[in-house]
């Protein structure tokens, strides 16, 4: 069973498909700087690698050769780490390059989001053969969601059989172009919107700008997992700009920590008066 079959808690994401160096000099652009910010990273308490990969000239990447490059590498550097790899299109990529990729790369996990695989309405049987596919082949797919609208879509078609179940979820709060922030309350209709699934699935949130921390902390608290890294933010709670990725896990972990010991301090039993 792939170490995957369950999210992390915390999964890093450090680069994505759009951001370069000219966006952070930290930002991790070839397969070495990737694993390099993977092992910082984990050791700080990220669980898994969401990895996106480059071409020689830094462009985002679906390249089967490249995947199974990184992941060899990490599992030499970083073994204790899963990768899940991503089949985002980015404009570049159709949904028959994306089904190819997860087919060559046979990887422990891998992220796909349901409009760029199944962009229409109607039946596709290419993406349902390769949704059912993925499960037969032990390979869990984390179903990326934009929207509420993303998350009843994804119901109709696991009602109809054409989508299997256990199903792992990515609530994606705010947005890249155009800009628009993540706040906590754009969780909200997404948790309402998941009720509509037959079964409680595996979720996960990310969160684009620099409510980035204060979304992902109320995932957890609302029982979901967290996707952190310069993908999405490059900024601190404070406003400052992070170092690197480690910095990012690392606060994350720390104000988790915090959440936690205040919550078991406010629902501690009341102590016992003295005897007289």
């Amino acid at each position: 069973m792939t170490r995957l079959a369950s999210l992390p808690q915390i999964m890093l994401a450090p680069n994505g498909a759009r951001k370069t160096k000219a966006d952070h000099p930290a930002l991790p652009m070839t397969i070495a700087e990737t694993v390099a910010a993977a092992r910082a990273a984990h050791a700080e308490g990220a669980g898994a690698l969401h990895a996106h990969v480059r071409d020689a000239e830094g462009g985002h990447s679906l390249d089967a050769g490249l995947y199974r490059e990184l992941i060899a590498e990490m599992a030499r550097a970083v073994p204790d780490m899963p990768v899940q790899i991503t089949t985002e299109a980015a404009g570049r990529y159709s949904p028959a390059d994306q089904r190819a990729v997860v087919r060559a790369v046979r990887p422990e996990g891998v992220s796909v989001a349901l409009g760029e695989m199944w962009p229409d309405s109607g039946h596709d049987p290419d993406a349902s053969r390769f949704y059912h596919w993925a499960a037969e082949a032990g390979i869990p797919v984390q179903h990326i969601l934009y929207s509420p609208a993303d998350v009843t879509r994804l119901a109709q078609r696991v009602a109809a059989g054409a989508i299997p179940t256990p199903l792992q979820l990515l609530f994606v709060l705010g947005r890249y172009q155009p800009p628009k922030p993540a706040i906590p309350d754009m969780l909200t209709g997404f948790l309402r919107a998941v009720r509509t699934l037959p079964d409680i699935p595996d979720w996960a949130t990310c969160a684009f700008g620099p409510g980035e921390t204060a979304c992902l902390l109320a995932a957890i608290r609302a029982g979901g997992k967290a996707r952190i890294g310069f993908e999405n933010n490059l900024i601190g709670p404070d406003g400052t700009r992070a170092p690197d990725n480690a910095a990012r896990v690392a606060d994350l972990v720390r104000r988790l920590q915090v959440s936690r010991q205040l919550s078991r301090r406010n629902h501690a039993p009341p102590e016992a008066s003295s005897p007289i």
